[in-house]
């Protein structure tokens, strides 16, 4: 049950909402100039995609936001950005950073809580500042829709669905598969709901483009029993892959992409095979900590190395949690940063190892998932490292050499489009990543001609 008081202060209190879990709601006061406008029809949400009359806003992940501008255009241009922007340090230092869709900062803030009472300014206090300031903005006449990259869909959601009490219970069984990330993701549901009643809000899945691989390629060699209980292959960032796969549609001037290996290569990284747009094989598996090393998780490791640190060194569960999730990959392999650009800078030899083992993951990876799809017709990279690190993409791209990839290492170091050279076998791309925009495009489509 929701109890909503909409005088001085907006409590929300979560006793149980058909079978989901506490959200853990902050009480929070009402922000001045939160006027009716913001008041629509339909509703519920989770923790990503609002729009006003004519805009989508896409919050992605913790709180990252982006409102978007429908236009009278087909295909990627129908939707436009109008806002990007993100809060971070929620509960200790925050900050709400804003930029128009040209990147001109708008806003660049530390909010502070109303009152000590209020306490901390956390992701309660976030969603009340983000909607006042899109209310004081003329071009935001209405919100339409909030949209959510929601981690996990289980085996059960292959498309993007609007959350209503029943699929917000079954998301909210899901958090063992996807501990850092699916709480995040379904917490400020509750908060929309209230703030933004009769709203729709639709959940946009990272594992759903995924659901299309075989149940051969989805498979654990484990008895059956297991498989049928729902430990299987995922795969995960499937709304940047759909995202990329669209863009490198775009640049090639049709809907057929043929084979392609897409690197979402960030903090959180991974591999995927794509043929014409539909997924055929990933790095990641049950959990985001398959696969590649990544900034702080430890990618692939043997089941041995866990029952051992389990049954000989002494480490209980949740200490073998930390270790893998938080204290391995880049930073752990250098002891120095699990960021890539302090890495790339620095002379010791544990950064040196730590980038030579990612780049070394990678192209292993990228052999393997090149013999799934029976050939390469495309190397896309995308995400933070995927655009921006040069020296990686070059010897990522060197170690691909033998599939017939020639590099271009003027349109690499220039981060062009496509940076391999014109007698290239396989093409090389750089296409930077809109999982806002994803989510934006599927809440569009899921919402028009909803009543309201």
């Amino acid at each position: 049950m929701i109890d909503i008081d909409l005088h001085q202060r907006l409590t929300i209190r979560v006793d149980e909402m058909d079978g989901a879990a506490d959200a853990g709601i902050e009480t929070v006061d009402r922000p001045q100039g939160f006027q009716r406008s913001l008041d629509i029809d339909q509703s519920l949400a989770d923790q990503g995609t609002l729009v006003g009359a004519g805009d989508i806003l896409a919050v992605a992940s913790s709180i990252k936001f982006a409102v978007f501008g429908q236009a009278d255009e087909e295909g990627m241009e129908v939707l436009f950005p109008r806002y990007r922007g993100h809060f971070s340090g929620l509960g200790v230092r925050p900050r709400l950073l804003i930029k128009d869709g040209a990147g001109s900062t708008l806003t660049d803030e530390a909010p502070a809580a109303e009152s000590a009472e209020a306490g901390l300014f956390g992701h309660a206090a976030a969603v009340q500042r983000l909607l006042a300031w899109l209310d004081g903005q003329p071009d935001v006449q209405q919100i339409l829709a909030i949209g959510h990259r929601v981690v996990h869909g289980g085996r059960e959601h292959r498309e993007p669905v609007v959350l209503d009490a029943p699929t917000l219970a079954r998301l909210a069984a899901l958090p063992p598969l996807a501990p850092l990330h699916q709480p995040q993701s379904l917490a400020p549901v509750q908060l929309f709901h209230a703030l933004c009643p009769g709203v729709p809000q639709v959940a946009c899945f990272d594992t759903g483009l995924h659901t299309s691989q075989s149940r051969v390629a989805q498979a654990y060699a484990l008895p059956r029993r297991l498989s049928e209980a729902g430990i299987i292959r995922y795969g995960f960032h499937g709304l940047s892959y759909e995202y990329v796969s669209r863009r490198l549609a775009q640049h090639l001037g049709g809907p057929r992409t043929g084979r392609v290996v897409m690197a979402h290569l960030g903090n959180g990284a991974s591999l995927c095979a794509v043929h014409d747009g539909v997924s055929v094989a990933s790095s990641m598996g049950f959990t985001t900590l398959d696969g590649l090393p990544m900034g702080s998780r430890c990618g692939y490791l043997d089941p041995g190395v866990v029952l051992h640190l389990l049954q000989h060194e002494g480490l209980t569960p949740e200490q073998v949690g930390k270790l893998l999730y938080q204290e391995s990959g880049l930073l752990g392999v250098s002891g120095i940063s699990a960021d890539m650009g302090v890495l790339l800078a620095s002379g010791e030899p544990g950064a040196r190892e730590a980038i030579e083992l990612f780049v070394h993951r990678i192209v292993r990876e990228v052999g393997a998932l090149t013999a799934v799809l029976g050939g390469l017709d495309h190397l896309v990279f995308t995400a933070g490292i995927g655009e921006h690190a040069v020296p990686v993409r070059e010897a990522i791209c060197a170690g691909s050499g033998w599939l017939g990839l020639a590099l271009d290492p003027a349109a690499n170091a220039a981060g062009a489009d496509r940076i391999s050279s014109v007698d290239s076998r396989v093409g090389a791309w750089i296409i930077p990543t809109d999982e806002e925009w994803m989510i934006a495009d599927h809440t569009r489509r899921l919402c028009a001609g909803r009543p309201g």
